[in-house]
Formats: structure tokens, C-alpha cells, sequence
């Protein structure tokens, strides 16, 4: 099964999970909102990509659009 990365319409949150393509997006696990959207991002083989990835996932905006906090 593929890992998919979630992000929380209600607080945010980010976080993966290991789902088949045709189950129910999960919860989220920091606040319990069902208002999840799935993030796109690149496949990793074996995790030769691990590193770039998370090198881009920390290079994403943590807040809302029109903050104070991110240029």
C-alpha cells in the first residue's frame, strides 16, 4: 500500500499515512478532523528520496495563507 502525505483543513497538521487508494482518508491524529486533503508529493523508491523530501517538506508554509510569519 502507499503512504500518503495529509495535511488538516481544521488545525494544519501534517502527518502520513499508509492507506489503499480506495479507503477513507483517515482522521487527523493532532486534532480529530475529518476535513483532511492529500498533499502531493514525489514518490519515493526504496527511500533513495527520503532525504530531498523532507528537505522540501520543511520548505512548506506550516500556517495559513496571508500570515505575518512566512515570506
Amino acid at each position: 500500500m502507499p503512504i500518503y502525505d495529509y495535511r488538516c483543513a481544521v488545525c494544519q497538521g501534517q502527518f502520513e499515512a499508509r492507506r489503499a487508494i480506495s479507503a477513507d482518508a483517515p482522521l487527523c491524529p493532532v486534532c480529530g478532523g475529518r476535513s483532511i486533503r492529500v498533499i502531493l508529493s514525489a514518490p519515493s523508491i526504496h527511500g533513495a528520496m527520503a532525504r530531498g523530501r523532507d528537505l522540501a517538506a520543511r520548505s512548506i508554509p506550516q500556517c495559513g495563507k496571508g500570515c505575518r510569519c512566512c515570506p
